[in-house]
């Protein structure tokens, strides 16, 4: 986690650079000396920056690294925060300041201080810069004194050529690998001279080990009397060789004493030269021996040594080491076999060179085809293995993601697509629950060959395909490898899976695919166009996933178990291990906590429900200390073991994660595990805090955007436990939660980083809270005394949760920025003015949910550094004038304009507080055109702001992105549709007509090239102008009608990319989703990308689908009104329909009609209820 500390730190020393920059630039009111120190500290701070790029892992690692890193972090910190108090102060009010008199003038102004202080901070600058000469913390060789590094495998690539590194891994590739050691390739049998030759990709590292070991090995030293190893020196010397290899020779054959063994070898060392070579050509003749050659670096050297050692055909041999890869394979010939030896990591493994062919290994591996079992054995005892298979594993929690994978194959088989991508994070169930689809497709007999290949990393596509084709002819689902050892054998493992591919129904499941690459080599080698195969693809990685699959739509996402599934899983585990375990017994609480903290992983789930089940006296300490430290337990305690591969997972796909992302992580573990969170909310946050910036093409919002949609790819955040996806595409989820487990893995980390502290439960007093970020739950007790003890001068956000108390503002808050009271309960318009009056530097205000607020007060307008504002669902009814002087607001929402899911429940769609004043968005004041940073403004009550005047400056905010207007009528009706015109960013509009209006949109035209969602409420008796050749990219339309009329319906049921339909009806009506041909009479497909539909009616409403019609559907709501009616049919025309939800009033006679039609669907929707 280290990385993401690394990670942080350089957004945030980019955010510094970035504002002081901006500062040297543009800002000439800081006096010179200030400037020459701005432009040393971002000199300093760029070379700070340059270090964290390159900070690696084993740096990471290194404490003393770390430690500097979060300095540089908590300086950078306070650097940005005291140039953005300089960028803005108040122009106006200084220059008459420095007018007066010294003995009238205040000691101290604002500039002044800001000028110290950056003093101050150059001065801290230039201590940290000084601590990393003193620790040498930047040096070639990383966080540690500098030492020989062995090789890379790419440098080690590169240093042998293109050429030569495809001779290995075709060298590989046809020699099976071996693992062992260099004993099972010397024979006891006497022969001609044989050679083998050692290489590693990492250098020397382990050869001379691997050698050593051989080499002392009991049986080969009594069949070789003859031994020696010889280090060669450069130049080569003859004279030297010779004479070495003749004194070890008489060393190792000796049979006297140790004594008269060493004074023979000293003997032999003051004889002569002619002597010497007599008595080396009498050894090597007389008997076999074995010579170890090390560190062999030229060819040259191998031949002058070769002319010294003839071959007399009595058994000898010859090891060389070398560090080269051209080396080693000539000194063996041009024809020979690679073996592995040993891998020593995923980058580093020793090779074995010998003499052979790949003709003699051919040979080797061809057997007859009647030695194996025949296919329809084969195949019988496989379905007789699945069938056992899934009587003793019943997966839990997974019935719709079977049933989507079964049409995943069919869809598949139908539309001749061959490949289908599963995803998911590690530990969330993918291998088991596409064990149990394998199995249950086996039992149907659908496919001719099954088979389950399991990716070995390094990959090797030879053993790949080897491993694939055992499992072809395998009569169970594993151990195929010990099933089949010298049984069956295959002449050319690579080409046989094509064509077994090619000619058979094959269905193939290849589990843990870790790169782009290792398919690429599988796609290129085994798959062919003529192929009726299917493969299912298993990886961790979406964009994996999305690389293999045929198409975007066969990429499944397999997500964490539900909670009640999770719950379900973890007891059932518990009963398994052991039956009489008093685990049942204990209060649900505790056990859900624990359960919502595992993020619906199976393999954390069943871990913990195995360790618990074993627990008898210390049960419920062990919940207890589990809750209390959760991560620590799991990463700590040894009886976790089975989840060390899962945290391995973690530490790496955090690692590989964009160093921009990383703040927005750690970011996310601010909200509660179980606390759903606007995507809005998040991104907005995300901006007033820096972590997205503006790009050359792209605001900070749309970078956040970006970034919501990566954490959502990565799996770190996910849709709530709802019952269909309700997104505009995947990357405009309106809500999203935090997987539990990720967010306390992170969790964990955060507190080493000093960033965030909460208040929960009851709390100490103590001098170690402090941070950048407070948290208080609704669960912590309040207490004053606490809360006053802690620090808050560097405190960046403020986020509470339940009851507002007064004492939670402190004087010390100078930098708060953000500060989230969404949903808090308590709040008046006193407690917000005292706020504001002390808050001056916030860039994010939310009050959404505040009821209890009437009025912004007049502290608001000194908020010059605000960028949003979300007054939504307050009792707030008008925004004040000086709200016009806040130049860099770029977001509102105001009023009391709802959600769909809120607005169609009640008849009447106003909360109350607004229908007795009879409005739906507030009164803006004059002037709000000067705010031309916006892009998010609503709800506007164009009739009560001024009518036509206010038109006019709502024309002119033409970076408007999302626009919501309420109090639309006849008499304003043209100009707004004239005034919004130009918005050619628009991708949202909400229009709220007032209640006389009929027919106000009648004939108007609304800017629909760019909408993306589009909301009509009120008497709308006619829609506006509607093209579909305009509405290419409309996603969500929300309509309050008095009746929609059969043009309406043909023209919704025609656009493209229609997603989310909403309708509400105030009249008795017919609502038939059937479009006929006119000509034909036939009916058309329509209403075609619809994933959701929700219906509400205030009357009677009758609701019928044609046989051809949205047959992506898979949420039906319905929303009744007290003394209304709805009705159903044709619902199993809905053939992807997964849940039909009543809300509301609805009578019993509507839920068993839909009970009975559901019980029929061949899906079997489920049916639920809400008040």
């Amino acid at each position: 986690m280290a990385d993401l500390a690394v990670g942080l730190a350089k957004s945030v020393v980019e955010g510094a650079l970035t504002k002081a920059q901006s500062a040297i630039e543009e800002d000439s009111r800081l006096r010179q000396s200030a400037q020459r120190d701005l432009v040393f500290i971002t000199g300093e701070f760029q070379m700070m920056q340059s270090f964290l790029k390159l900070a690696d892992d084993e740096r990471t690692r290194n404490i003393v690294v770390r430690t500097w890193v979060r300095q540089i972090r908590e300086l950078a910190y306070d650097v940005e925060d005291c140039i953005e108090f300089v960028l803005h102060l108040d122009k106006k009010s200084q220059w008459w300041r420095r007018m007066l008199p010294p003995f009238i003038a205040a000691a101290t102004q604002p500039l002044d201080e800001a000028i110290a202080e950056i003093r101050q901070l150059k001065a801290r600058v230039e201590d940290v810069s000084s601590r990393n000469a003193r620790y040498s913390l930047i040096s070639d060789s990383g966080s540690k004194p500098a030492v020989v590094q062995q090789q890379p495998p790419a440098a080690a690539r590169a240093a042998m050529g293109a050429a030569a590194f495809s001779m290995l891994v075709e060298a590989t590739d046809i020699a099976r690998r071996q693992h062992g050691d260099l004993t099972q390739l010397i024979p006891k049998k006497d022969d001609g001279l044989q050679v083998i030759s050692v290489w590693g990709t990492g250098g020397d590292l382990g050869t001379t080990s691997i050698i050593r070991k051989a080499y002392n090995d009991p049986e080969i030293c009594q069949n070789f009397t003859r031994r020696a190893w010889v280090k060669l020196t450069h130049p080569f010397n003859p004279h030297e060789f010779i004479r070495g290899l003749t004194a070890q020779f008489y060393a190792n054959s000796c049979k006297e004493l140790h004594e008269e063994a060493l004074r023979g070898v000293l003997t032999r060392s003051d004889a002569t030269q002619g002597d010497f070579l007599s008595e080396f050509v009498r050894q090597v003749n007389d008997a076999s021996y074995l010579i170890v050659l090390e560190n062999l670096s030229t060819m040259a050297e191998w031949d002058s040594i070769r002319t010294f050692l003839p071959d007399k055909k009595n058994g000898s041999w010859i090891i060389v080491s070398t560090q080269q890869f051209e080396i080693a394979s000539l000194c063996v010939g041009h024809s020979y076999q690679v073996l592995e030896l040993k891998q020593f990591s995923a980058e580093h493994s020793v090779y074995a060179f010998r003499e052979g062919s790949r003709g003699d290994r051919e040979k080797d591996e061809e057997i007859p085809a009647e030695h194996g079992v025949g296919p329809a054995t084969v195949l019988t005892s496989k379905n007789n293995a699945a069938t056992a298979w899934m009587k003793k594993n019943s997966i839990i929690g997974r019935e719709s993601e079977m049933n989507e994978l079964r049409e995943y194959t069919t869809r598949a088989r139908f539309t001749s697509l061959q490949v289908i991508s599963v995803w998911g994070i590690a530990g969330v169930g993918k291998s088991a629950l596409l064990k149990k689809f394998f199995c249950d497709r086996i039992r149907t007999n659908l496919f001719v060959k099954y088979g389950w290949v399991d990716v070995s990393h390094p990959f090797n596509l030879r053993d790949f395909s080897r491993s694939l084709l055992l499992d072809f002819h395998s009569e169970s689902l594993q151990d195929k490898e010990a099933a089949h050892h010298g049984t069956i054998r295959f002449k050319n493992p690579i080409q046989e899976c094509r064509d077994l591919l090619e000619q058979h129904h094959c269905l193939v499941v290849i589990d843990d695919l870790q790169s782009k690459e290792e398919w690429d080599l599988i796609k290129g080698a085994l798959l062919s166009r003529s192929s009726e195969s299917i493969i299912i693809v298993i990886t961790t990685d979406s964009s994996i996933a999305t690389c293999c699959a045929d198409k975007e739509e066969l990429v499944f996402n397999v997500k964490g178990l539900q909670d009640d599934a999770a719950s379900d899983l973890f007891h059932q585990e518990v009963e398994r291990m052991k039956p009489s375990s008093t685990l049942k017994n204990l209060k649900k609480e505790p056990l859900e906590e624990l359960t919502l903290k595992c993020g619906g992983l199976p393999e954390v789930i069943v871990a913990i429900a195995g360790v618990l089940a074993k627990k008898t006296v210390t049960l419920m300490d062990t919940v207890d200390s589990t809750n209390g430290k959760f991560m620590h337990t799991l990463e700590t305690n040894p009886e976790y073991d089975s989840l060390r591969g899962l945290f391995g997972w973690m530490y790496s796909y955090f690692r590989s994660c964009p160093d921009s992302l990383k703040p927005c992580i750690f970011y996310m573990s601010l909200f509660p595990r179980d606390h759903s969170i606007r995507r809005r909310r998040v991104v907005r946050r995300w901006v007033a805090e820096g972590y997205c910036r503006d790009s050359e093409d792209k605001s900070a919002e749309q970078n956040g955007e970006v970034f919501f949609s990566m954490l959502l790819d990565l799996s770190i955040i996910q849709e709530p436990s709802q019952l269909v996806t309700t997104t505009v595409g995947d990357t405009r989820m309106i809500a999203c939660r935090v997987n539990g487990f990720i967010r306390e893995y992170i969790v964990s980390r955060r507190m080493e980083e000093n960033l965030v502290f909460e208040l929960e439960g009851s709390c100490n007093v103590t001098t170690q809270r402090t941070g950048r970020h407070l948290i208080i739950r609704d669960s912590w007790d309040r207490d004053k005394i606490v809360f006053e003890s802690m620090d808050f001068s560097r405190l960046r956000s403020l986020t509470v949760f339940g009851e507002w108390k007064q004492f939670f503002i402190s004087e010390s808050m100078k930098l708060l920025r953000v500060l989230d009271l969404e949903d808090a309960s308590g709040i008046n318009d006193a407690d917000l003015e005292q706020m504001l009056k002390q808050l001056r530097r916030l860039k994010f205000l939310s009050l959404r949910g505040c009821g209890e607020i009437h009025r912004l007060p007049t502290p608001f307008g000194h908020l010059q550094q605000l960028q949003t504002l979300d007054i939504k669902r307050t009792s707030i009814m008008k925004l004040p004038g000086n709200i016009t002087k806040l130049q860099k607001l770029q977001y509102i929402r105001a009023g009391t304009s709802v959600q769909a899911e809120e607005s169609l429940t009640p008849c009447l769609s106003v909360p109350k507080f607004c229908r007795s004043r009879g409005q739906v968005g507030v009164v803006v004041p004059g002037g709000i055109d000067k705010l031309t940073a916006l892009h998010t403004l609503g709800v506007v009550n164009v009739g009560a702001s001024g009518g036509k005047a206010i038109l006019k400056e709502l024309e002119d905010l033409t970076q408007l992105r999302k626009l919501g207007v309420s109090g639309i009528n006849m008499r304003n009706s043209k100009k707004f549709s004239s005034a919004i015109s130009g918005h050619v960013h628009l991708e949202s509009l909400s229009v709220q007509l007032d209640n006389d209006s009929e027919g106000c949109l009648s004939g108007i035209k609304l800017p629909l090239k760019t909408l993306q969602s589009l909301k009509l409420h009120g008497p709308v008796e006619k829609l506006p102008v509607l093209e579909v050749s305009e509405l290419k990219k409309l996603a969500k339309l929300d309509l309050e009608m008095t009746t929609l009329t059969e043009t309406d319906k043909r023209l919704i049921g025609g656009l493209p990319k229609l997603c989310t339909l909403c309708i509400k009806l105030l009249q008795d009506s017919q609502l038939g989703f059937c479009i006929t041909d006119t000509r034909s009479g036939l009916e058309l497909p329509t209403y075609e990308k619809v994933k959701v539909l929700e219906i509400a009616s205030c009357s009677s409403l009758d609701v019928t689908f044609g046989e051809n019609t949205m047959k992506s559907l898979e949420l039906l709501k319905a929303h009744c009104c007290s003394g209304s009616s709805i009705k159903f049919s044709g619902l199993d025309n809905l053939t992807e329909l997964k849940v039909v939800l009543l809300k509301g009033f609805c009578d019993d006679k509507l839920k068993e009609e839909l009970r009975t039609q559901l019980n029929g669907h061949p899906k079997k929707p489920t049916l639920k209820l809400e008040a």
